[in-house]
């Protein structure tokens, strides 16, 4: 299934706004934004530029149809030219699939990392400069690690961090938003040129689509915990 899924063009997409007003959340510090394709938190323009980007979370087991994608990433939400980003793919299948992308080109899969339902996986990206970095994914159950250099023509602005549940794009065009439960982004953290931030007091973003809202984001100090509805 992965080398079907990559021949036919599984790509991670920038941000997909839908234009509405923002909702201020509790006590004013968190604002909800709504997207085709994005549930998660996400840091925008910080004071510095951002160098890397880490978070933690269970594996979940997909039902229904489709597919979604955890992954954190740097950029392509307020800078949408390139993204440095890596994920676990689950799929309603049972089938799961890890992988690294500089957007605009497309995702690539691990080799050598086997991932099962209820697996605690920590992933981390790191930019070294705005056309270079790596992305690691690290299986804390079974104690299996990959890493990737990458480099990228597509430069890095550095100034969006993000810890993303994704409907991805496959065929151009977003699969089926597969049922994953709930995931939650523990330890989540960005470094930054001017010290480390927590998703605390980031951007909630929620998917809505064909009117419906999807996905239910909460923030909670280094937690960032999306469900799906």
């Amino acid at each position: 299934m992965r080398d079907a899924k990559r021949a036919s063009g599984r790509s991670s997409q920038p941000l997909l706004p839908i234009e509405q007003a923002a909702v201020v959340k509790t006590g004013g510090q968190t604002q909800e934004e709504y997207s085709q394709n994005w549930a998660g938190a996400v840091w925008s323009k910080p004071a510095g530029t951002f160098t890397a980007v880490t978070g933690t979370f269970t594996v979940p087991t997909a039902s229904g149809s489709g597919s979604a994608s955890a992954w954190v990433g740097i950029d392509g939400s307020s800078c949408s030219n390139a993204i440095l980003q890596t994920g676990v793919d689950f799929n309603a299948d049972g089938s799961y699939d890890s992988w690294y992308e500089w957007f605009p080109a497309g995702a690539v899969d691990f080799d050598g990392l086997t991932i099962n339902s209820g697996d605690v996986i920590k992933l981390t990206v790191t930019a070294t400069s705005t056309t270079a970095g790596s992305a690691v994914i690290e299986n804390t159950t079974s104690g299996q690690k990959v890493n990737q250099d990458l480099t990228s023509s597509s430069a890095l602005c550095e100034q969006d961090a993000e810890w993303i549940v994704e409907d991805f794009e496959e065929n151009g065009g977003l699969v089926p938003f597969a049922n994953f439960g709930t995931v939650t982004f523990s330890d989540a953290s960005a470094t930054t040129s001017s010290g480390a931030v927590s998703p605390s007091g980031a951007t909630v973003i929620d998917i809505q689509q064909n009117g419906q809202t999807l996905t239910q984001t909460t923030i909670s100090g280094s937690d960032v915990t999306v469900k799906h509805t």
